[in-house]
């Protein structure tokens, strides 16, 4: 008898629909052999283990496995299978053309994903989000997931979600839904907007807790309001990753559709756990040691790496040249072209990676090289530190910051008001200031300053003579390349959008100029 269900698998970020299709032929019986089951279509070896957690989990139901030549077909047969998340549906598709789901040949508008363990209990599995919305698209009606995925699979509206939590339950419910009945599971409804970010700080952390470090604060307001990369110099124990850890809280609130877009990634990397729709802005913070494939993405079938992860988030590398270079090189595509793209022999996939790089490093490798510690590190032994990091890499990060040890007094918080100011309050300006960008650049296809090209530059970055007259100053006396050029008036153009100016004035240009400390020969 031939039975056909529907699954699912995913690539990249994407899912694709895959038919299942069991067909079991009788054979001569003989004493203590079992009969073959035979699984094609490129599978993996996950999915042919599968058979015997299937006919485990099918026997400890109260189930009967069939006595028959069991040969499963996962379609299309071009393209290959992975992961433990076609176990249900095959486990299904087994007890349909056995008979044990009633006069059912194929299971129409039903799509379910799940693992099985040998008790028949049904366990989480990775892209539920992708499939649910895959799903939807194809116009599949019914989703049946493990109940651990069920609230992300909820999120996504137009089908309905059922959780199960084994399989006897999930062959029960498919009995109700092919009957036209009331079914004695139902479908997990979500309400939207309980999701929504309501402005006020998710995160343990605020800036109001740094002592100090107002030019480096300021700096991190201006990065966040126009998506700007920022670095920090400074010695052990400054701040630089304290100051870090608080960039999110000062970002602007998700949007929906920006919280599905992170949540899919996370999804399908199995971070999302029973959290459903992620409404924070991700914070990476991979260790140094990590490798290409972790920090960009890869494998057999490429799952995304640190940069995607850090997607519509900040991604913070701490002690930048303690990264291998050749690790570090591989940024330079995803801070270019806000995507990864990953090649393998057999497909080529797309990671989205529109993250804010935070990076902090120590001026030399003792960290006291222009503090008031001396310094025990020789020329060559800085010169070395300094050289892991490529100067095509430096060019891609706008803003490079001083911070200094902090003084007593400002530990001890007698520092200016300034130091007071909570995340929210800084929120609340790089709101307005994105608020200005968005209705700028809105027909320009881009979102922040930091993304403009030249001709954009020139176009809404007009100088007037007194600030003309600085930055050819600046230029000539620093000797600043022309990218350094370019940085520094995106980078006014955010300080400007933040002071509410319509115009880039002396000011703004003398503060961008304040932030390009490698510019002024920092280790000489």
């Amino acid at each position: 008898m031939l039975f056909l269900t529907q699954s699912a698998a995913v690539y990249g970020i994407d899912a694709l629909i895959v038919d299942i299709e069991v067909n079991l032929q009788p054979v001569a019986r003989e004493a203590d052999t079992s009969p073959p089951v035979t699984i094609v279509g490129l599978p993996d070896t996950a999915i042919r283990e599968s058979k015997e957690r299937i006919r485990a989990a099918i026997t400890n139901s109260s189930y009967f496995f069939p006595f028959h030549k069991t040969t499963i077909n996962l379609a299309p047969a071009d393209v290959r299978k992975e992961g433990a998340s076609f176990d249900l549906p095959i486990a299904l598709a087994i007890l349909g053309a056995n008979g044990d789901l009633g006069n059912i040949e194929t299971l129409e508008h039903t799509l379910s994903i799940g693992e099985l363990s040998l008790d028949g209990r049904v366990r989480p599995v990775r892209g539920a989000l992708s499939i649910a919305l895959t799903a939807r698209d194809s116009g599949i009606v019914n989703l049946i997931v493990p109940e651990e995925n069920a609230t992300e699979a909820a999120v996504v509206q137009g089908i309905n979600v059922y959780p199960v939590r084994d399989l006897r339950e999930a062959a029960l419910l498919i009995q109700d839904i092919h009957a036209g009945i009331g079914t004695r599971i139902p479908p997990l409804e979500l309400d939207i907007t309980e999701f929504k970010d309501n402005g006020h700080n998710k995160y343990r952390v605020d800036f109001a807790e740094v002592r100090g470090q107002a030019t480096a604060k300021r700096a991190l307001e201006v990065a966040s309001a126009g998506g700007h990369n920022i670095l920090f110099i400074g010695p052990p124990g400054s701040g630089k990753t304290m100051l870090a850890k608080r960039l999110p809280t000062v970002l602007p609130p998700l949007e929906f559709e920006e919280a599905l877009e992170i949540t899919k990634i996370h999804s399908v990397a199995g971070l999302t756990g029973k959290s459903g729709l992620i409404s924070d802005r991700p914070f990476k913070s991979p260790h140094h040691t990590v490798s290409q494939a972790g920090l960009i993405g890869g494998g057999s079938i490429p799952r995304p790496g640190e940069v995607s992860l850090a997607h519509l988030g900040v991604l913070f590398l701490d002690e930048l040249p303690e990264f291998d270079r050749s690790v570090l090189e591989v940024l330079r595509q995803p801070m270019e072209d806000k995507q990864v793209t990953i090649s393998r022999a057999a497909s080529s996939l797309t990671f989205p990676a529109n993250f804010t790089l935070v990076a902090s490093m120590n001026p030399c490798p003792c960290g006291y090289f222009g503090s008031t510690r001396e310094c025990k590190c020789s020329p060559i032994q800085i010169q070395r530190y300094v050289g892991k990091i490529s100067g095509p890499l430096m060019d891609r990060i706008d803003i490079h910051i001083d911070v200094p040890a902090v003084k007593f007094n400002d530990l001890r918080g007698k520092g200016t008001a300034n130091d007071a100011e909570t995340s929210e309050v800084i929120r609340q300006r790089v709101i307005k200031a994105r608020e200005i960008q968005l209705k700028r650049l809105n027909d320009e296809g881009i979102f922040s300053n930091s993304a403009m090209s030249s001709g954009q530059i020139r176009k809404y970055c007009a100088l007037d003579a007194e600030s003309e007259a600085l930055l050819e100053k600046a230029m000539t006396r620093q000797g600043l390349s022309a990218r350094a050029h370019d940085r520094i008036l995106k980078v006014s153009r955010t300080i400007a959008d933040l002071d509410g100016s319509e115009n880039i004035h002396s000011n703004h240009i003398s503060e961008a100029i304040n932030y390009r400390s490698l510019d002024r020969n920092y280790w000489a």
